[in-house]
């Protein structure tokens, strides 16, 4: 019974329930950028938060930020089996309402620990749509297909998150920053809209597997006794971590370092446009280089990019607040990482665990992303003024993230697919 059923849902669904190539990755990359537009349209209202929430310590306005993330990663880890019981449509519908009520609840904070809670719901809200999306498109592609499928849309959703802080700006500097959590509704809504009446369901109940605790405890084990799932784990945790902390800073680093508050969401456009170099090179990239090597490459070049950075300061050659331009290489360098090193983690952890892919993946995003934000909020709560104590958090996490990957080349020397 075991094997008819992964069988039955390894198969595709019938062409006849498909959208048109351009409309179903227009959908998806509107769903996926529910995520990123919570998080980078609020970038530049982080300071006007902080002066009236938290006027006596502005840099727990970036808990605003991770409160949100920590929410989405205890929620990734219900999704997954969540989707699998009871459809992709009832998970991202009954997330996208989770995360509407959160964010009026936000609309209303008069404080700054009700503003997070109301954070946390919208993220565990963000996490139905994260990841019942994922498993919609493998719902309906597989192999090569399913990765042209979503490059397509990593391509679209590059433009959300590049562009997220300029949309944030007019509507803060138009009616402040309580209407962002109105946006937040509008925009889910709009994208809920288009899904429910276009997309069929994707997962009919023939196929759906019912939540069982000893299934998750059983996949939780295979995880965690896996050494080279354990290192791949790891890596994408720092790897989310260092980008989370740069995300929390970035804003405070701009206007209070560099006194460029206007022009802050312009400068983040361009960076995002210019990283976003990274996940379209990958595609190509991945087939003639491998993932590993891929990875390793990536940390290896923000390594020295974090070292050589933080060397001018102690040597005198530019002060604690690097020129600009220097900065600004720098943070195209961690966004291009991230572009190049994220979807390949996820496949080299999958790997090993395609009997349990959507168990596995649960696990996976939520671990990582909870870990993370135990790495990136004290990264920017550590903020005086100056990039610092992000590069250094970004330096070790990059060097630790380089040794683990070629761990897992001594350990997995030979695995197929990843050099």
């Amino acid at each position: 019974m075991t094997d008819a059923t992964e069988t039955d849902l390894d198969r595709p669904a019938p062409p006849g329930r498909r959208l048109s190539r351009p409309e179903f990755v227009g959908m998806t990359a509107l769903l996926f950028a529910i995520v990123a537009f919570s998080i980078d349209s609020m970038l530049p209202a982080l300071p006007d938060m902080a002066a009236e929430l938290t006027p006596d310590d502005p840099n727990r306005a970036q808990l605003i930020l991770t409160a949100f993330v920590f929410g989405m990663g205890l929620g990734t880890f219900a999704a997954g089996p969540l989707s699998d019981a009871l459809g992709r449509k009832a998970i991202i519908n009954g997330g996208i309402a989770l995360y509407i009520v959160g964010a009026l609840l936000a609309s209303v904070a008069t404080s700054l620990e009700t503003l997070l809670a109301a954070r946390v719901l919208q993220g565990l809200g963000a996490a139905g749509p994260r990841i019942a999306i994922l498993a919609m498109v493998r719902d309906l592609y597989g192999g090569r297909r399913m990765a042209q499928i979503m490059s397509f849309v990593m391509m679209v959703f590059i433009l959300i998150p590049a562009a997220a802080p300029s949309v944030g700006v007019l509507i803060t500097d138009g009616f402040g920053w309580r209407a962002l959590f109105i946006a937040y509704c509008i925009f889910a809504v709009v994208a809920s809209s288009w899904f429910n009446l276009r997309q069929p369901e994707t997962l009919p109940p023939g196929r759906r597997r019912p939540v069982r605790i000893g299934t998750m405890r059983s996949a939780l084990k295979e995880v965690f006794s896996q050494r080279v799932v354990v290192i791949y784990l790891a890596v994408l945790t720092l790897g989310f971590g260092q980008m989370f902390a740069l995300l929390s800073s970035i804003a405070q680093i701009y206007v209070t370092g560099y006194d460029m508050e206007a022009s802050f969401p312009v400068w983040f456009l361009i960076g995002g446009l210019l990283s976003g170099v990274g996940t379209v090179s990958n595609a190509g990239l991945v087939m003639r280089l491998g993932m590993r090597r891929i990875a390793i490459f990536a940390y290896a070049m923000l390594s020295l990019a974090s070292l050589a950075l933080l060397a001018l300061e102690w040597t005198g050659v530019v002060g604690e607040l690097p020129p600009f331009g220097l900065f600004f290489a720098w943070q195209v360098i961690v966004l291009a990482a991230a572009g190049l090193t994220f979807g390949n983690l996820n496949a080299l952890a999958l790997e090993p665990l395609g009997h349990i892919a959507g168990l596995a993946s649960s696990v996976i995003g939520a671990v990582s992303t909870v870990l993370a934000v135990a790495i990136a909020a004290p990264i920017g709560l550590m903020f005086d003024g100056t990039p610092t104590p992000l590069l250094w958090g970004v330096l070790v996490c990059s060097v630790l993230a380089f040794v683990l990957m070629r761990a897992s080349v001594r350990i997995d020397p030979e695995r197929s697919g990843a050099d």
